[in-house]
């Protein structure tokens, strides 16, 4: 069996911080944060399966979020025991389901509104706060079903962003996300069926900082509402006038938390 490895950034010396991406985003999205980082840490960031520079989706199997832990595993081991993990999104449920998988190597979770969308189904059978993003998804395979990447584009930001966002997005950005739009169905399945119960999380024994946008969609923060609730050592931070975005559209103010949250943790 061929054996997968990430692409990922580096940066920094001393205790280990690996930072996760959201979807049709990539590792790149972290550079503000490594650079602040740096001088006190050892800031590794990765890219998922399909993003940026790291191996394509494996089309032999379905591809789960234990698996997208496994590809991570050359980047935790440069890491080091313990590690702080960072996340967005579906790097945020990366990062949830690692800390499960090694309970022992993780410190503690800085995570913004992961998109764990398995725990809304189990609570509640659809119709439930999940069906925007089913929507949204189903959407957008049928828009790439045509050949239209740019629809199907629209169809995802939009979702996350806000009706017109993806019109008002520079086009300098827009072909990397179209491209991106091929994982869609992917995405969606590894987060819908993800089998870790909700239960689980209430074993977790790490401090964990939960940040979320009150402008976000139904969708993450039904999830930020049970798992706010079960995570056991969680310190609750909600962003006014920030939306599921907030690490990408505004990097100083989601940043500004992380980096107090870490120095909390001395």
């Amino acid at each position: 069996m061929q054996i997968l490895s990430p692409f990922f950034r580096e940066a920094g010396a001393g205790p280990g911080v690996v930072c996760l991406h959201s979807n049709a985003s990539s590792s790149s999205q972290w550079r503000g944060l490594m650079d602040r980082l740096a001088p006190q840490f050892h800031v590794l960031a990765a890219d998922s399966f399909g993003a940026g520079k790291s191996p394509t989706w494996p089309t032999d199997r379905k591809v789960a979020l234990r698996d997208e832990v496994a590809l991570l595993e050359p980047v935790l081991a440069l890491a080091g025991d313990p590690m702080v993990l960072v996340g967005h999104s579906y790097g945020a449920a990366i990062a949830l389901v690692a800390a499960i998988v090694h309970p022992q190597r993780v410190r503690a979770l800085a995570l913004y509104e992961p998109t764990l969308f398995a725990v809304l189904d189990a609570e509640t059978p659809p119709p439930n706060a999940a069906d925007g993003i089913r929507s949204a998804v189903a959407g957008a395979g049928a828009a790439l079903d045509q050949g239209n990447p740019s629809e199907a584009a629209r169809c995802f930001i939009d979702y996350w962003m806000g009706a017109g966002a993806w019109k008002h997005t520079p086009d300098a950005r827009k072909g990397p996300i179209e491209g991106s739009m091929v994982n869609v169905r992917n995405w969606a399945r590894a987060l819908l069926t993800e089998p870790t119960p909700l239960a689980a999380f209430a074993a977790m024994r790490v401090p964990v900082l939960y940040m979320t946008g009150k402008k976000s969609p139904d969708s993450s923060l039904g999830v930020a509402r049970l798992l706010k609730r079960t995570l056991p050592d969680v310190q609750v931070v909600e962003f006014d006038s920030l939306g599921h975005m907030g690490p990408v559209t505004h990097p100083e103010i989601v940043n500004d938390a992380i980096c107090r949250f870490l120095k909390s943790l001395s």
